[in-house]
């Protein structure tokens, strides 16, 4: 009888949460939602919690022990899922607040919310009052259910601009402004002010994994401040991490650097395009993806090349940009000399 129970109680979830087999559904709507970055949604991992029927404000259904479902939004526009012990695959995409993610027969969801605490799906469905919104909870890399290969990129938080560094940035300048003031310096700080635009340069990952000492980590960070940090991980030496300091008016050439190359009108992914390039992917070493995130005053991208470089046969199996070897050799040559 538990068992029978079971069945139904899940038919039942299922006929909610997924709509009935061959049913058509429908987003069309007059709400607004704002537009979301999709940033916010790469290489992220959420964990459903419970579906509310949004005008009643009734939840249908909420997760339990017998009731697992996680999902990953890759940075490739890949997504994996878990669903009760079950993996599946496929692609999404992200138009203004509509995210197209086809599960079972929903084919476009609204997001209602998206944030560090909360990720909010919505649909309405034919003949049904109302719309349904789906309710996650982000979780971690050990929480979550998906195994990450050894060549994937560490998890690396660059969804956007950090609110807590930004306000930290602004209170550093006030606080240098006040000091300046004290010694009747008020129009110098004000000139200078203007010029000290947030800056913050991340670049994660790139190469290939393999050889006689396989590279875990290799991630090199430079924040507004002029601190830069570099981590380098390999299993035979471990994690070494290098904290230095660059002077602001070398940073702020270096950003005006970046922006020369027209960093900001690059597309956001560049990957393969021919079977040589899919087939380089699965031999080894193991191409391992390049992520470069910029923020400048409060424009922010992160462009993600998932074969960089060259490997031992001198070829170079993406046509991305040269502008973006310029940036990228640039960053770690700057992060060696601080070394």
């Amino acid at each position: 009888m538990t068992q029978l129970k079971y069945v139904l109680t899940l038919s039942l979830v299922l006929g909610l949460y997924f709509v009935v087999l061959g049913q058509e559904t429908s987003n069309d709507t007059d709400v607004y939602y704002p537009e979301v970055n999709e940033n916010r949604f790469i290489e992220t991992k959420w964990k459903y919690t419970y579906a509310l029927h949004v005008e009643s404000n009734t939840a249908i259904h909420q997760a339990d022990d017998d009731y697992d479902f996680f999902i990953h939004f890759r940075y490739d526009y890949s997504y994996e899922q878990y669903l009760n012990g079950k993996m599946t695959k496929g692609n999404w995409s992200l138009n203004g607040a509509e995210l197209f993610y086809n599960f079972k027969h929903i084919k476009k969801f609204h997001i209602a919310d998206v944030s560090k605490e909360r990720l909010v799906l919505e649909f309405t469905q034919a003949n049904s009052k109302g719309a349904y919104q789906y309710h996650f909870i982000p979780v971690s890399d050990m929480e979550a259910p998906f195994v990450k290969p050894e060549n994937e990129l560490p998890t690396v938080d660059v969804e956007e601009i950090d609110p807590k560094a930004l306000l930290a940035f602004e209170r550093a300048k006030k606080k240098k402004r006040k000091k300046k003031k004290r010694k009747g310096r008020k129009r110098t700080v004000d000139e200078e002010e203007e010029k000290e635009t947030y800056i913050s340069i991340e670049l994660i990952g790139g190469g290939y994994y393999g050889g006689i000492d396989p590279v875990l980590r290799d991630y090199i960070q430079i924040k507004s401040s002029g601190r830069l940090i570099k981590e380098f991980q390999s299993i035979q030496n471990g994690l070494i991490v290098v904290k230095k300091d660059i002077p602001r008016d070398e940073l702020e050439a270096f950003a005006e650097f970046i922006l020369s190359k027209k960093f900001f009108d690059l597309e956001r992914i560049y990957d393969c395009e021919d079977e040589l390039c899919y087939t380089r992917k699965r031999q080894k070493p193991t191409p391992v993806p390049l992520r470069l995130s910029v923020a400048y005053g409060q424009r922010k991208k992160v462009i993600t090349i998932t074969v960089w470089g060259k490997d031992n046969n001198d070829v170079k199996y993406i046509p991305y940009p040269k502008e973006l070897d310029d940036i990228i050799v640039s960053i770690q040559k700057m992060a060696d000399r601080y070394n």
